[in-house]
Order: C-alpha cells, then structure tokens, then sequence
C-alpha cells in the first residue's frame, strides 16, 4: 500500500457543503384509501400503485424548463463533524394508483350512480369512477443525517460508503377525479414521513461526486385534497415505500480545518 492510497481510511470532511441533482425509482406498498365528503365516506382496500418515471430523452431531463418532470431528487449538505453530515432535501416520486383493478369497498356512497357500481363488497376503478395519482409529485420534503465511512482513498479519487436516516413532511400535487367531480390537481401538505437509507459515493478530486443509495421509509397522508372546491372532501392513506436514487452533483470547503499548532520547545 502506497502513502498515496489508503484501503477503509477516516474521513475528515468537516467544514465541506455538497448539492447534487438526480433521479429515482420506486416502488409502494399497498394501501387501504379513505374517501370522505358530504355525500359518501368508504374505504378502498389493499389498493395497488406504482410509479411513473419518465422515459429518457435528454431534452427532457436536462431542459431547463422540462428538467422536474421525471422522478428527481434535489439535495445539499453540510458536514458538521468529521464524517457526519445533515442534509436537506426533495424526495420528487410520482405515485399513480393502478386503473382497473377490482378492490374491496366498505362504506357508503351516497349517488346512486356509483352505489350501482359496487357488486357483493367489490368494485372495479374505472376511469368514470376514480383516478388517483400524487404524480407532480409525490414530493418528500425531508431531513437526514448521514455518516460516512471511507472504503477506498488515492490521490485524486474516494470511494465511500454512507448510511442515514431523516423525516419530513409530504407535499403531493394529486390528481384526483372521483365520481364525476372536477379534476384537482393542486400542491397541498398532506402528512408526514420517515425514511432509512445507505449509499455509496464516488468524489473525484475533493470537488465532483456520484452518489447511489437505497432508501426506504413510511408515508402517512391523512389531508389529501381531492375536490378543491369543497374543504369536506378529503382522502387519506398511508404505505411503505422503497426507492434507489442516484445523484450527481459538487462539494466545497467552506470552512477549512485549522491545521494544529506546533509551539517550539
């Protein structure tokens, strides 16, 4: 082993910011729907769902104006201790309940148009009965903690590992089309979540990073907005998710470490 590069070496990256840009996937768990409002309230069981991440066109994802449309994720950090960071950032998945799949319902629907739908507890999620998505986004506004441990260090290149854990609050835009009633699609504060996560991170030159991670947590959604028009109908939910993300993006020192002083003797 040379003085240049170091197998599992400790970390000093304290005074050091970060920002990075990237994107993910994901996957949910299933989930029972509470619908509520002046003239129905039931429950849509074990309802399936999944994500919806953009196919790639660079256009798209490097556009300007087009660049939030896939799965993203925006974070920055800051290192507080020689390999602890806190970091804040946007979790922007997309959720799209699955159309057509035939669920239990319990409750009542007031419109005998729509009660007709449901045979022996079961009903079909057709278009003209509901469609239900927080797809711009799912959006995780979130904190984490990280700490890092270094696995492989050279003159110009570090390979790290990281693991972390943080909380926040979901702020979905949800477009929801329930039993005829107009479309909402508007940005609301839904609930809250938690998450745990590990990665590994490549840094190139102290200055530009690659990072990987996979991340799970539990989302609770008890003030969804379905009809923006009416403060009575609401929805609400909650699941487990799991996600990979990956991310690119810079770190700077911001403050630089004292170097120790050595008095003469």
């Amino acid at each position: 082993m040379s003085c240049c590069a170091q197998w599992f070496p400790s970390i000093d990256r304290k005074g050091n910011a970060f920002a990075g840009w990237g994107w993910n996937r994901a996957a949910f768990s299933n989930s029972d729907i509470h619908f509520r409002g002046a003239n129905y309230n039931f429950t849509l069981s074990d309802v399936h769902a999944k994500d919806r991440q953009t196919a790639f066109n660079g256009k798209t994802y490097f556009g300007p104006k087009t660049m939030t449309i896939p799965q993203t994720n925006i974070r920055g950090g800051f290192f507080f201790g020689k390999n602890w960071s806190l970091t804040v950032g946007v979790d922007h998945m997309k959720y799209v309940m699955v159309q057509d799949q035939t669920v239990s319902l319990t409750g009542q629907i007031g419109d005998p148009q729509y009660a007709e739908m449901v045979h022996n507890g079961q009903i079909e999620l057709t278009d003209n009965f509901l469609t239900f998505e927080h797809t711009d986004g799912l959006n995780y506004l979130n904190a984490e903690l990280e700490c890092y441990q270094g696995i492989y260090h050279s003159r110009n290149f570090q390979f790290n590992a990281f693991a972390g854990f943080g909380a926040g609050a979901l702020m979905p835009k949800s477009n929801v089309k329930l039993m005829g009633y107009p479309r909402n699609d508007q940005f609301h504060l839904a609930g809250y979540g938690g998450d745990l996560k590990a990665g590994i991170e490549l840094l190139f030159c102290k200055i530009f990073f690659l990072k990987y991670e996979v991340k799970g947590g539990y989302i609770n959604m008890p003030n969804i907005v379905t009809r923006a028009a009416s403060e009575q109908d609401r929805a609400s939910q909650h699941f487990m998710f799991a996600a990979t993300d990956g991310m690119f993006g810079v770190n700077v020192t911001l403050v630089k470490n004292k170097a120790p002083k050595i008095e003469a003797k």
